[in-house]
């Protein structure tokens, strides 16, 4: 155990602190407000009805703040870009640390190549004479050049992307609430809508199960904000920032997610919302800018969007590339991957995350419909493991903090309320993934996901037992 733990703290040297509390918020912010927001947060609103759609992104949010008030504890006495990979070898085993840094792995590279084929796909709607191809790989060589130059270069360019996104949320909400309450013209409304549709079909029209049935859908929407807990070991004073990061990003998730279903909500009848599956021209925001009197709300969403799945495979890339350079920094990888660049990048670790994501990029030509639904399967479900391994390793951290003689006073930053917040975290998380495995369009990819940790399992014990 004493060779990881060494291992750890010689990566952290290795890699430049150039990481604010700024950067931290947006990256977070901006790992979690995606396209599943801005086109899926209306088919949970009709899947559930509008007050189940609040209550279940509240309690999404409860899940998402427990873990990473988890996080935070281990990040800010822990700082390393090996970040939950680290922990979970550290206070689970090292057999897990290893399959949780390679699940992680997999969640972003999963949908690395679906975010550039569907940002293509969506600039084709402007350029129907470029071949997607030409954009796939713009887009491509754009984010791997941006994560290769720097650490500050990839951590400004996600501020600035993220930004787009939160500009739009919050402009969204404020403008829907002007409508709401009739201070600004709404298409068909005659005199302020106010709050009538949330419960014009009565409080849960479809019933209460549906709230507990859209849980994977919703966490999954709070996804990225870990994040954070990846960037501890390039951030500047981890001790300071990582907890300011963690609050802010939370609440600030809190409020975009609660009040855009709020307004979409109060606007649009809830069957309404839902309708148009993946189409921009039938996002709810469009709808609703369109209705306020928006001019080019379309194009305006398709940037944003455009935006959103760049922001997306910027951040993914980062991370998925970390996970792999810091198994090699604990000698679990070739020391090929830890090999970095003159400007302090894991220049091997991006090289191959980025040809990782080839199934994703082959996803609209074959099969597009069931490759994109196990992937997404495949990225909520690691997810879920990833968030249960983080409250696991806090409840195991505390343990071992208490036996040492030492109090949570001690601690520079310190989960409230333990050991009650770790346990509901992890029990939240699992209830979550069971739900996974009853859904039958996501079952092929809950099997192959227990596969791979079987298959994780088998290689650490076969190549790497007598490392650790």
């Amino acid at each position: 155990m004493q060779s990881s733990n060494s291992n750890a703290n010689s990566e952290t040297k290795a890699l430049k602190r150039a990481m604010s509390t700024r950067h931290l918020v947006m990256l977070s912010l901006g790992g979690a407000i995606g396209t599943g927001l801005f086109l899926g947060s209306g088919e949970v609103i009709a899947q559930t009805g509008p007050v189940a759609a609040i209550i279940a992104y509240i309690l999404g949010g409860l899940i998402a703040y427990m873990v990473m008030l988890c996080l935070g504890e281990l990040a800010v006495h822990m700082p390393v870009a090996g970040s939950f990979g680290a922990y979970a070898q550290k206070y689970i085993g090292p057999g897990t640390g290893y399959m949780i840094s390679w699940v992680y792995w997999l969640t972003w590279t999963a949908t690395l190549g679906t975010e550039f084929t569907a940002a293509a796909l969506l600039m084709q709607e402007w350029f129907p004479h470029i071949s997607m191809w030409i954009w796939t790989i713009i887009f491509a060589i754009t984010i791997f050049a941006l994560n290769l130059s720097s650490t500050r270069i990839f951590a400004e360019s996600e501020f600035w992307l993220a930004l787009v996104k939160v500009v739009t949320v919050v402009a969204f909400i404020i403008l829907g609430l002007l409508a709401i309450f009739g201070l600004i013209p709404f298409h068909g409304a005659e005199s302020a809508p106010l709050f009538h549709n949330l419960t014009a079909q009565g409080w849960f029209p479809q019933g209460l199960v549906p709230i507990f049935t859209t849980m994977l859908i919703v966490n999954f929407a709070f996804s990225g904000t870990e994040l954070i807990g990846v960037a501890a070991g390039e951030t500047k004073d981890p001790a300071v920032n990582v907890p300011k990061a963690i609050n802010a990003a939370i609440w600030r998730l809190l409020i975009f997610f609660v009040g855009t279903i709020v307004v979409i909500s109060a606007l649009l009848p809830f069957q309404v919302a839902g309708l148009g599956g993946e189409s921009v021209s039938n996002s709810p925001f469009v709808t609703v800018f369109n209705y306020i009197g928006i001019p080019y709300a379309d194009d305006i969403m398709r940037f944003v969007i455009i935006t959103a799945l760049l922001s997306a495979a910027n951040s993914g890339l980062y991370a998925a590339s970390r996970m792999m350079w810091s198994l090699s920094a604990q000698r679990q990888l070739p020391q090929v991957f830890s090999r970095l660049s003159s400007s302090g990048t894991p220049v091997i670790a991006l090289v191959v995350t980025m040809f990782g994501a080839i199934p994703g990029l082959l996803s609209e030509h074959f099969a597009p419909e069931t490759i994109f639904k196990n992937l997404l399967g495949i990225a909520a479900f690691t997810m879920v493991i990833v968030w249960m391994s983080i409250c696991w390793s806090q409840f195991n951290f505390r343990r071992a903090w208490y036996k040492a003689g030492h109090s949570a006073k001690d601690l520079k930053f310190a989960a409230p309320l333990y050991p009650i917040v770790p346990i509901l975290g992890f029990v939240f998380c699992f209830i979550t993934g069971l739900s996974m495995a009853a859904d039958p369009e996501m079952q092929a990819g809950f099997i192959g996901c227990l596969l791979f940790i079987a298959a994780c399992y088998l290689s650490h014990y076969i190549f790497y037992r007598d490392r650790t």
